[in-house]
């Protein structure tokens, strides 16, 4: 299973990667804009922050197949083995294809649906990310999208895996992983709270205070 951070905060992907088992950190055009730092300064700092180490995605903002083609080529310009993120569009899927010829590796993303997922795959796609939390709050349901689109990527497009993205929970991703998923990549705060539980932090300071007790110092 790959775990990613979904951030442009390079200190905490530092503090981070010395926590989690990380594969890498995926961006997108948001994610940066908040950030306020250009890419080309932002994703070597990224790959520094993970010890030289990972996998890094970004995406195009082009909406024509050769302009998102020409944007993936200044994205590995700058990473050289940076996976290129493409919005799953008619477009977007032209793009993938050609990319797919060109050897350089894709993520499908903005997927709201198993079908549209698929389509992502077929095209040449390495990976394919449906948004879990906005399927939720258009009234679908993200998990069951994330099943449906294991399925068929398993019968059809074996080689490509679901990197599930957009979770408000620990919940919603304990979920995808249940459901099969490869890959997700988790936001800054969810991602602590996968780790952040106060019956674990009273569970361990009621050892140490008894241990103290015991023998007059907290180490051992």
């Amino acid at each position: 299973m790959e775990l990613y951070l979904d951030t442009s905060d390079v200190a905490a992907v530092r503090r981070l990667a010395r926590i989690f088992p990380l594969a890498g950190v995926t961006t997108n055009p948001s994610i940066v804009a908040a950030g306020g730092r250009p890419l080309d300064a932002l994703l070597p700092a990224l790959r520094e922050a993970l010890g030289g180490q990972g996998r890094l995605f970004a995406q195009v903002l082009a909406n024509d197949a050769d302009e998102m083609v020409a944007e993936a080529k200044r994205l590995r310009g700058m990473v050289a083995d940076i996976v290129v993120k493409v919005p799953v569009t008619a477009q977007g899927l032209a793009a993938i294809k050609m990319l797919k010829q060109e050897g350089i590796p894709t993520l499908g993303t903005a997927v709201y649906g198993a079908a549209q997922g698929l389509m992502a795959a077929l095209a040449g796609a390495d990976y394919v990310a449906p948004y879990v939390n906005r399927i939720d709050a258009q009234g679908g349901s993200g998990i069951r999208s994330v099943e449906e689109l294991q399925q068929l990527l398993a019968l059809h497009a074996p080689q490509a895996k679901v990197l599930a993205a957009s979770f408000k929970t620990p919940r919603q991703a304990l979920d995808c992983l249940l459901a099969g998923c490869q890959a997700i990549t988790l936001p800054l705060d969810v991602a602590q709270q996968m780790i952040a539980s106060p019956a674990v932090d009273a569970a361990v300071e009621k050892f140490a205070v008894e241990w103290e007790g015991a023998f007059g110092r907290r180490g051992l």
